[in-house]
């Protein structure tokens, strides 16, 4: 049987009661590895990545029969997806009362701490350089470097300006290329 890839006949198969579990499964087959990477590159850990991405499709399974189709399933995915990454980094820096530069501290850290890490490659060189810039301007960078999401979805997604994020986005690669530039 062939995989199911559009989104209105996955959503027809999820409103179905009969053929509910089945669309579902294919939503998250369809999105998962998506939703994993956008939030791994917010939360920087695999195990952390993964309860997020757990958390997301719980949100997700309670909310698709409110969905209504005003955007795209994916962005509608993402804007859960990037709020719940949002929601764990606040936690953790509930969790221990620290600044937000500590938590980035903390990411860094733990990006260092991967068996992968090699600081003399230059794509750690840039998740490092990544790990530097304030949250909203990661987040976006994040969202048109790696999922190459058009300005209009990213508006949606984050409920911001199109112009705020292109001059995020241009701040985000400035930074960027300074870091790599003297790091």
């Amino acid at each position: 049987m062939a995989v199911i890839q559009d989104d209105k006949a996955l959503l027809t198969l999820y409103r179905s009661p009969a053929t509910r579990e089945k669309g579902f499964t294919l939503i998250v087959q369809k999105y998962q590895e998506r939703l994993y990477w956008h939030v791994r590159r917010l939360v920087i850990a695999h195990e952390d990545a993964n309860d997020v991405l757990q958390n997301i499709f719980i949100k997700v399974w309670k909310n698709l029969e409110g969905f209504r189709e005003d955007a795209q399933l994916y962005t509608w995915l993402y804007k859960i997806a990037t709020n719940e990454s949002l929601t764990f980094l606040e936690q953790q820096k509930r969790k221990v009362s620290v600044s937000l530069s500590d938590v980035e501290t903390g990411l860094s850290n733990k990006l260092r701490a991967d068996p992968q890490f090699d600081p003399n490659k230059l794509e750690w060189k840039l998740q490092t350089a990544i790990l530097q810039l304030p949250e909203k301007q990661r987040i976006v960078f994040s969202l048109r470097y790696y999922d190459e999401m058009p300005y209009e979805e990213m508006s949606r997604v984050l409920e911001t300006s199109e112009g705020a994020l292109k001059a995020s986005y241009h701040h985000a690669v400035k930074k960027i290329e300074e870091f790599i530039k003297n790091g």
